[in-house]
């Protein structure tokens, strides 16, 4: 068998296996709450207004849910964020909303805003998400039901984004097609440590067990080192059914590939695998096939590859992005397996107005 015929097999195999992942998280059910649910304490750390800010913290608000308070933190008391919260404050009296300025300096900036606002929660379940995420009605029920089970340690979700420019839909479309299968394939495969930004749920005492938002405050992927200790417990991560959704804001080209870029880097330095991760890019074999006159290998590549993404991206997260801009999906492979090929390399990423050095093993050094 060729070099070629097996990676092409390889990258197959890995498009069918996204497939029944997908389709078995679609079938399956959350569990439903058995009990009173605890009250809980949304965390969200806040630096400037992102699109859509305003209908996102609102979404957060308007749950109906037995008993919960919003702890929004900023590192500048006016940063341009603090009118809309405080005019969420007046909208929704009834609701326990605080501004908190953080004082804790750490590498993470976001980390040491968490670890103030973790020290000021009043309850004994947290849930942390983005600043720019908006949630559907009845999210507070069902990402907090999966704890009532011991053995589950954070209730994690995916996430789907909208986007008004060319630039923003092209990184829609990664991730809804490319990212999101493989957060699916990770629990289909028995991975447990992983968690998204998106949504985190767990334990006051879980959190104090790992030594607290100190104990990831040095590193670039939080969510991901929050959950791989919480799992280090003996716990597990449930994945939830619950999609959320993110609006991006990127302008230009340059834009996308800086923040891809650091995702990538991000990747590489937190996580193994990395450089066996483009036997999974069918795309880019199907070019290959099709290039080395394989036609047979690289027809079959590409319709897998098609619909796996499709499968994933509506089936699953229901955007209506990769339905309208499906035919762009083989292009953006080709671009994902570039900022793969870059994220090889060098150890500087771009966040939001930062330069952040990293080391191997994903700390801020510089």
């Amino acid at each position: 068998m060729s070099g070629l015929a097996a990676a092409a097999m390889v990258a197959l195999a890995y498009q069918f296996t996204a497939i029944l992942a997908a389709l078995r998280h679609r079938m399956r059910r959350d569990p439903r709450p058995r009990r009173p649910l605890p009250p809980v304490s949304v965390l969200k750390p806040v630096r400037g207004l992102d699109p859509g800010f305003r209908e996102a913290i609102r979404s957060h608000a308007a749950q109906q849910y037995p008993e919960f308070e919003i702890l929004f933190g900023v590192t500048d008391r006016d940063d341009p964020a603090a009118g809309e919260i405080r005019e969420l404050m007046r909208e929704f009296p009834g609701v326990p909303i605080r501004l908190i300025v953080s004082e804790t300096a750490a590498p993470n900036g976001k980390a040491g805003v968490l670890a103030d606002l973790a020290a000021q929660a009043r309850f004994d379940v947290l849930l942390v998400n983005d600043s720019d995420i908006h949630v559907p009605p009845g999210y507070l029920r069902d990402v907090a039901a999966p704890l009532e089970d011991p053995r589950v340690g954070l209730v994690t979700c995916l996430y789907r984004a909208s986007a008004a420019t060319l630039p923003g839909i092209w990184e829609a479309l990664g991730i809804a097609t490319d990212f999101a299968p493989g957060v699916l394939v990770a629990p289909f495969v028995g991975v447990n440590e992983f968690g998204l930004g998106s949504t985190l749920v767990f334990r006051r005492a879980d959190l104090g067990r790992i030594g607290g938002f100190a104990a990831i405050a040095d590193y670039i992927a939080d969510d991901y080192q929050l959950a791989r200790r919480i799992t280090g417990l003996g716990l597990r991560v449930h994945l939830s059914r619950v999609v959320v959704e993110t609006a991006l804001q990127a302008d230009s080209w340059r834009q996308v590939w800086d923040h891809q870029l650091r995702w990538h880097r991000t990747i590489r330095v937190s996580r193994g695998a990395y450089f066996g991760l483009p036997v999974t890019h069918a795309t880019l074999w199907a070019v290959a096939a099709a290039a080395a006159g394989e036609f047979a290998w690289a027809g079959a590549l590409l319709a897998a590859r098609m619909v796996m993404a499709l499968v994933s991206g509506w089936g699953v997260l229901r955007s209506p992005l990769v339905l309208r801009y499906a035919a762009l999906i083989p292009a953006r492979d080709l671009w994902g397996t570039a900022v793969w090929a870059a994220g090889a390399f060098g150890d500087t990423v771009r966040w939001r107005d930062r330069v952040l050095k990293l080391s191997p093993d994903g700390r801020i050094v510089g």
